[in-house]
């Protein structure tokens, strides 16, 4: 499966230094002007996970592959965006091929950045909001009503467009409207915008950090929104953490009182903002993370490594990743009574490490 997250947010707020980081290399432009960045620059960044290395310790495997990340790095929108200011049709375009939004706001003060636009978070945040609520509208505009008898689902379909176009009008993002199914398939279908789940990423400076807690806090009440869906990252630690040996980050980490990187907070935070999560396979040629939906059963999830292999799907030998590497693996978990044989209806959990038994 593939996850991808737009980097968006005004001209000058650290998108492009965060893209940097992500990659742990000088891949985007991060200038101080605006549309440093003309075409989105795509990266693929592994999901930080720490079982990993101990699947392949206990398999004796020097390969690991880990489950990925697509980030967009966008060039910065601007106040009239939809209208196509700034370049912004192109832009808003890149945007309806990502899964997730991750909106990145200027916490941080130096009066050597030009502001392009930008004056606080709250106010940032609402001009980039407003911005993918009049795209969706017009959107929707576009939408032509059905004529004559028609059937139920296109009757639906038609409704539910004029409440979308209602809700938008009166200043309100889709994300949270979409309890059914149905509807999140129509979303998607027309590519909106705002309903496509979002992360909001505080750029703030290095000394910011050991408040992150009363920043988050703070922000989730200027924003009105969850403070599970705030991030805070210091994008320019975070592009210096880049260049540093892995043994030295630990280190230079504790020098400002965190445990991991930012970065980490973020991917993992993109990854768990869709609802996915991962199991793994573990032999001699590589121990490595699948990305599955939460509630996928294990036929679909071995259709996720072949698709051959969900159609010839017998069973699904598994083991708990905490008794996997207690044991020492397959043959002992199998001896120790570890191992428990699933069918086609089993629900995949978080930490499985799996075998799949595959007819011919």
């Amino acid at each position: 499966m593939s996850l991808s997250v737009g980097i968006v947010g005004l001209p000058n707020v650290g998108k492009s230094t965060l893209f940097n980081a992500l990659l742990e290399r000088q891949t985007a432009l991060a200038a101080n002007y605006p549309f440093a960045t003309i075409e989105p620059n795509v990266g693929v960044v592994p999901v930080p996970d720490d079982r990993l290395p101990q699947l392949a310790k206990v398999v004796n495997t020097s390969k690991i592959v880990p489950a990925t990340v697509e980030f967009y790095d966008i060039a910065g929108l601007v106040k009239g965006a939809s209208e196509g200011a700034g370049l912004g049709n192109k832009f808003l375009a890149h945007i309806r091929e990502t899964n997730v939004i991750a909106h990145v706001l200027r916490v941080f003060a130096d009066e050597n950045i030009l502001r392009e636009g930008s004056v606080d978070p709250a106010s940032d945040y609402q001009i980039i909001e407003t911005e993918l609520q009049l795209a969706d509208l017009a959107t929707l505009e576009k939408q032509t009503e059905p004529k004559g008898k028609v059937d139920a689902d296109i009757s639906k379909r038609w409704n539910k467009i004029q409440q979308w176009k209602e809700l938008l009008n009166t200043g309100h993002s889709l994300r949270d409207s979409l309890t059914l199914e149905d509807d999140q398939l129509i979303a998607k279908e027309l590519a909106l915008l705002t309903a496509k789940p979002q992360i909001i990423v505080a750029n703030v400076s290095e000394t910011d950090l050991n408040q992150a807690s009363d920043v988050i806090e703070r922000l989730a009440t200027e924003l009105n929104l969850p403070a599970s869906q705030i991030v805070i990252i210091s994008a320019k630690l975070e592009e210096e953490l880049a260049e540093v040996a892995s043994e030295e980050k630990t280190m230079f980490l504790h020098e400002y009182g965190q445990e991991k990187t930012g970065l980490e907070a973020f991917i993992r935070q993109a990854y768990l903002t869709l609802g996915l999560q991962s199991f793994y396979t573990a032999g001699e040629k590589e121990a490595r993370a699948w990305t599955i939906n939460q509630g996928t059963t294990a036929q679909n999830a071995a259709g996720v490594i072949h698709t051959d292999f969900a159609k010839k799907f017998i069973s699904a030998q598994v083991v708990d990743f905490a008794d996997f590497i207690a044991v020492g693996g397959w043959k002992s978990a199998r001896e120790q009574g570890k191992m428990r044989q699933e069918g086609r209806g089993y629900i995949m959990q978080a930490d499985d490490v799996v075998e799949f038994m595959i007819g011919r």
